[in-house]
């Protein structure tokens, strides 16, 4: 607001003292006298008798009746001697005409959370749909030679072209010319359809650009059609991208595919220095956790084919799996490995079990630790019918340990091995379709108490607070039960409440509301992990109040208890008690 808004406020702007119990907004009213922002001591926010929320100063309430016009939805009682500054609501509704003000007010929680994200990426901005950034396709009528395709191709300044054939799209490129004709001395009047590489590969045009760059090193093609509703949008192409980017993650990633691993225990600092340019560019935590999920797999795939190399071709299909966090494309810096290996055959688990040992001394030496809880694939090496007993037998017994590893698989993502993934997909349905079992795996999500104490302001151990155990893993878990009853093969968390919305599982404001929350706390632990790791200290899930501004501790205060209504949400749904949570303060 600026010094001319202020003005304007005054005799608008009112102090007002409330006694311990005294009720200051009420159902019973027609609508809020104006807009409250807390002042000294507390309010508490009740409905049908109960606390649902206690606000402290600097927090506002009774704008959701003013902008509705209508009687306000909870009663706000003082909670001990309370101040509040009382905004008239002419002067609020004179303030709803300035932009930022109206959305400040009018924003849902999700809404705010997005407030207090990165403004605009740096260039080149990998972040935003390939289809912005491409190319004009350029199509070569059918039956046209190789000489017209390649005047085409002068006349366009172009290095590929687009035909369409009765199977599909065909794609014939510079290098096509060069490599198939020239080299091959055909003549001019060859068919260019003759040379080109048919079906196209291709992505749809919404595709994050990131994504598309790292497929077109995946792949080995320099051209990518673009798609939307089947039809070819643009073409993308690497020339405007791959050189600047060689010494970031397209660069290392290119590396890694083509079988060079350099010093394996560089590898940690290399991705550490990756992430830490993306955050300060302004790309938001999915967009890096993805780029790391490509570099890890890209890593993996290059140990097991080294390990092939050693061991001989693989008996039979198989598939490497990457678990938890790892598996979801939730993982920022390298924690503890979370790995298995599925086979078709038996008889092979020989094999497998040497495969399994080769990859993960690997992993080790690029800096991921072994697995605490020994969930990795040495342990967890089974062909598919020992697959099968193991989930049907979490399945039957959701409880204890069993619950425990269901929970770590239930995240699983093929990276590796060519095997289909079909069979293990379907457990993950089999799952979402066992009541008793999606009541375990609520009990557990309930387990995840967000860090709440007296008058539900956060409690600071210490001056710090956990963004992980009731923070990050409680929405995880939250999701995981929600996406597995939608019937959804999603992974990750915001795909999976997303999901769940989509099916009418969770009212769609709540499913925003959870996925800008886990953002919100990634984004906060991802940043705090990199200044812990700047200097010279290990990164941990805690964050200290004092590094947080005002407005962090209000907005993760907001979060927890966001938190905390969608467990009691999850808990009638499923008919299960809420845990108890003791009062930190006075013990009870």
């Amino acid at each position: 607001m600026s010094e001319a808004d202020w003005a304007g406020l005054e005799g608008a702007l009112h102090l007002l003292h409330f006694e311990p119990g005294a009720v200051i907004l009420s159902p019973a009213q027609p609508e809020a006298e104006g807009l409250y922002v807390v002042f000294g001591g507390a309010v508490r926010l009740e409905q049908d008798g109960q606390a649902v929320a206690w606000l402290e100063p600097g927090e506002a309430f009774g704008y959701p009746s003013l902008l509705g016009q209508q009687p306000p939805r909870l009663t706000v009682r003082a909670e001990g001697e309370a101040a509040c500054l009382l905004l008239a609501k002419e002067a609020f509704r004179r303030l709803l005409e300035k932009p930022s003000f109206a959305l400040f007010f009018s924003a849902r929680l999700a809404e705010r959370l997005r407030l207090l994200q990165p403004a605009a990426l740096s260039l080149p901005d990998l972040g935003q749909p390939a289809g912005e950034v491409a190319e004009a396709a350029v199509w070569l009528e059918e039956g046209a030679s190789v000489a017209q395709a390649a005047r085409r191709m002068r006349e366009r300044g172009v290095s590929a072209l687009l035909l369409k054939t009765p199977e599909g799209l065909a794609i014939l490129t510079d290098r096509d010319l060069r490599n198939r004709v020239l080299a091959e001395e055909l003549p001019p009047s060859t068919p260019a359809l003759q040379v080109a590489s048919a079906p196209a590969k291709t992505l749809p045009a919404v595709s994050p650009l990131y994504e598309a760059l790292a497929y077109l090193e995946q792949q080995g093609i320099h051209h990518l059609p673009l798609t939307e509703g089947g039809q070819v949008v643009g073409l993308l192409t690497d020339r405007l991208f791959l050189r600047r980017w060689l010494q970031t993650p397209l660069g290392l990633l290119r590396r890694l595919e083509q079988g060079d691993l350099g010093p394996l225990q560089d590898y940690r600092e290399r991705l550490q220095a990756i992430v830490r340019q993306m955050l300060a560019a302004g790309f938001a935590v999915p967009a890096i956790t993805r780029q790391v999920s490509l570099l890890n797999d890209a890593l993996t795939r290059s140990l097991l084919r080294r390990a092939e190399a050693r061991l001989g071709p693989p008996p039979c299909p198989y598939a490497w799996l990457a678990l938890g966090s790892e598996g979801r494309t939730e993982q920022a810096l390298l924690t503890d490995q979370d790995n298995a290996l599925a086979f078709q055959e038996p008889a092979a688990k020989p094999y497998f079990q040497a495969l399994a040992q080769a990859v993960l001394e690997g992993l080790l030496e690029a800096g991921f630790p072994p697995c605490p809880g020994g969930f990795m694939a040495d342990r967890w090496c089974y062909a598919l019918p020992e697959w099968a007993t193991r989930f049907q037998q979490w399945l039957e017994n959701p409880e204890g340990e069993g619950l425990l590893e269901a929970q770590v698989f239930l995240d699983f993502r093929s990276i590796a091995g060519g095997l289909s993934p079909e069979p293990l997909h379907g457990y993950l349905r089999q799952a979402g379709k066992s009541r008793a079992f999606l009541t375990a795996l609520a009990r557990s999500a309930l387990a995840f108490a967000p860090p709440l104490g007296f008058l539900g302001r956060i409690h600071w151990e210490g001056g710090q607070v956990n963004l992980k155990k009731g923070g990050l893993a409680a929405i995880v878990a939250l999701a995981r039960v929600y996406g597995l009853e939608a019937g959804s093969l999603a992974r990750p968390t915001p795909e999976r409440l997303r999901a769940a919305a989509e099916a009418r599982l969770l009212p769609r404001e709540e499913a925003e509301d959870l996925s800008e929350a886990f953002l919100f706390l990634a984004h906060l632990r991802l940043k705090h992990q990199l200044e812990a790791l700047s200097r010279g200290q290990p990164p941990t899930n805690r964050v200290a109040q004092s590094s947080l501004s005002p407005r962090e501790q209000q907005m993760l205060r907001q979060v927890f208890w966001r938190i905390r209504q969608a467990q009691q949400a999850l808990a009638e749904r499923f008919r299960l008690p809420m845990p108890q949570v003791r009062s930190r303060r006075f013990g009870l």
